[in-house]
């Protein structure tokens, strides 16, 4: 299947794994509301023959809160650490997982972070006053990787403790992982 990329290698010795969605309760009831608005349109005038202003433009507007509604609801963030590195995804932004290895980095810590005054809000983000990317769906933990390139990343977490406890495995099991 097309949507199904992630290779089961990637789960192969995975030492942490973590899969999240956009789920707030307010996204989805957004969500139902916008698309309602529109089915109720298209509905009344279909239907009832009750006009609700160019059929064209309505047709092409419910459409589009459809397109984008499946692109929200399809949204979501993988986190794999391995002994080999880190794995991320950000789909549908990103089809292949990005790899980075333990040699790349310069720094990997959980921290608490401002999501909205350090990167605007959250999803794919380009942080302001050089906090660099983030990746993040929710809350405001993460895993903040540094780079040897003094390039930032934030990937966001929902399990901070299990992913700190895999970080201490790696760098205790590993001795390619320099003390990050």
């Amino acid at each position: 299947m097309f949507f199904n990329t992630t290779p089961m290698l990637l789960h192969d010795e995975a030492i942490f794994y973590e899969k999240q969605k956009f789920n707030q309760w307010w996204h989805k009831l957004l969500l139902i509301v916008i698309n309602g608005i529109f089915v109720f349109s298209v509905v009344r005038q279909v239907i009832f023959n009750i006009p609700s202003g160019g059929s064209e433009g309505l047709f092409v507007s419910a459409a589009t809160v459809l397109i984008i509604s499946i692109f929200i609801l399809s949204t979501k963030l993988e986190t794999i650490v391995k002994h080999n590195g880190i794995y991320t995804r950000f789909f549908p932004f990103h089809f292949k997982f990005k790899y980075f290895s333990w040699n790349s980095l310069t720094a990997c810590y959980i921290r608490e972070y401002a999501p909205i005054m350090e990167y605007g809000g959250w999803g794919l983000r380009y942080g302001v006053f050089g906090n660099g990317k983030a990746y993040n769906v929710s809350g405001n933990k993460g895993l903040q990787l540094k780079f040897v390139t003094d390039k930032k990343l934030l990937i966001g977490t929902q399990k901070p403790e299990e992913l700190e406890k895999a970080l201490k495995n790696i760098k205790q099991n590993n001795n390619n992982v320099k003390d990050i």
